[in-house]
């Protein structure tokens, strides 16, 4: 557990090292006055000033039962927890792009798996067995975590590695859950993934079930690995084997998220780039694709929007894109989820707007769980002063997933 008075003293000496190096490299001001250094001193003063009163505060913490409230309070101490998102780089474009370049990827070996789809596809499932875990040496009752990856993520982002890391530490199994054609595998049949199908993430859980049975299962998402968990649960109710589940960034209403997204900065920087990547993911894909869809045409899509508009909600048999939307939009869904979930999303994302962030229904089902940080971008929440280590999502992961794990006897019955 990091204290308030630990980040904060921490934060201080930082700062205070700063000015101390600019007072030794500036000796003296501008043309050879003072004039410089007091600048530098009052700019640096003045910073620290607005960082301390308007950037750095604790997150808001929403839930629709008291129970579930005061076991994360008690259980989690990082919801209560002061977030000091990095102070070079705590706007949400900057921790958005930056997350990949400045954060560590641990070592991590999988033992990839391959298993049938009831399409006659392949899903692509990389293992860490976690042979060494100490704290649960029986691999038949070792705890087992499953992560989601983003849009275009697979078990090699930095962010899905740091998780597995955590779980590491904690003794538990993980899985990672590629969506097909992502992560260099064959695509048998002429289907990729979206949102709103859940199948493939039934037939995963199922798959998992039967191969430790004894094992407790709990489960994260990230941005769309988020949205499908967070539709599969509304869809499963009470029908279902995990125990908790926590997601990260997550698109709530995808109408809201996708005009977010296509505003001319937003567009720009993400939106573009995103529907380049999943692009090329087709294009990888080409001669078992062609022979269903158009891809010229889909090749030629310029945003989000207009590739879900030839190739994904067209896929999955969706009348319009719109229809394809509202059944993608985790918000509809909120309302029948049984299973205790955790939600971490920042203010400032520009991928889920704070307007989209279904702050009511969360407040209808004590089942849910919805913690909002003002500041963190789209699965940024960099923090320390060189975020390399860990940020503020991969603390909440450990102390919710630990919780869920070992305490979850205590979330058997949320609504009373």
């Amino acid at each position: 557990m990091i204290s308030l008075d630990f980040n904060f003293n921490v934060l201080t000496r930082d700062l205070c090292d700063l000015s101390h190096y600019l007072e030794n490299q500036v000796k003296v001001g501008l043309f050879g006055s003072g004039v410089g250094l007091s600048l530098v001193l009052g700019f640096s003063a003045a910073y620290t000033c607005y960082y301390l009163l308007s950037v750095a505060k604790k997150p808001q913490l929403i839930s629709g039962g008291k129970k579930f409230y005061h076991f994360l309070r008690e259980q989690c101490p990082v919801v209560s927890e002061t977030y000091y998102p990095t102070f070079w780089c705590w706007e949400s474009r900057i921790q958005t792009l930056l997350r990949p370049f400045v954060t560590a990827k641990p070592g991590v070996v999988y033992k990839n798996e391959l298993i049938k789809a009831a399409d006659g596809g392949q899903i692509s499932l990389d293992w860490f067995d976690n042979d060494d875990s100490l704290s649960h040496p029986d691999p038949a009752t070792r705890p087992t975590v499953l992560l989601l990856p983003g849009l275009t993520g697979t078990s090699r982002e930095s962010y899905i590695l740091h998780m597995v890391q955590q779980s590491r530490d904690l003794g538990y199994r993980c899985v990672v859950f590629n969506n097909r054609g992502v992560s260099g595998e064959t695509l048998l049949t002429p289907r990729t993934y979206c949102a709103a199908n859940t199948e493939d993430l039934e037939t995963v859980i199922e798959h998992i079930q039967k191969t430790n049975e004894a094992a407790p299962i709990m489960a994260a998402g990230v941005s769309m690995g988020g949205m499908m968990l967070a539709n599969y649960l509304g869809r499963k109710g009470r029908e279902t084997c995990l125990k908790g589940v926590v997601v990260f960034s997550a698109g709530w209403d995808v109408f809201k998220c996708t005009a977010s997204l296509e505003k001319p900065l937003d567009r720009f920087i993400f939106n573009s780039y995103l529907t380049s990547c999943l692009q090329a993911s087709v294009h990888r894909h080409r001669p078992v694709l062609e022979k269903c869809y158009d891809i010229d045409h889909v090749m030629k899509a310029k945003t989000l929007r207009e590739f879900d508009e030839r190739f994904t909600s067209i896929m999955f048999g969706y009348p319009t894109n719109d229809d394809y939307y509202h059944d993608a939009s985790p918000v509809h869904r909120l309302k029948s989820v049984q299973v205790p979930m955790l939600c971490l999303n920042a203010a400032d994302d520009v991928f889920s707007p704070s307007h989209a962030i279904p702050v009511e229904a969360v407040k209808q089902n004590p089942n849910l769980a919805l913690l909002i940080t003002c500041h963190g971008g789209h699965i940024g929440f960099l923090e320390g002063l060189w975020p390399r280590r860990s940020t503020y999502m991969d603390r909440v992961f450990k102390q919710f997933a630990k919780a869920v794990i070992e305490q979850g006897s205590v979330l058997q019955d949320l609504s009373r």
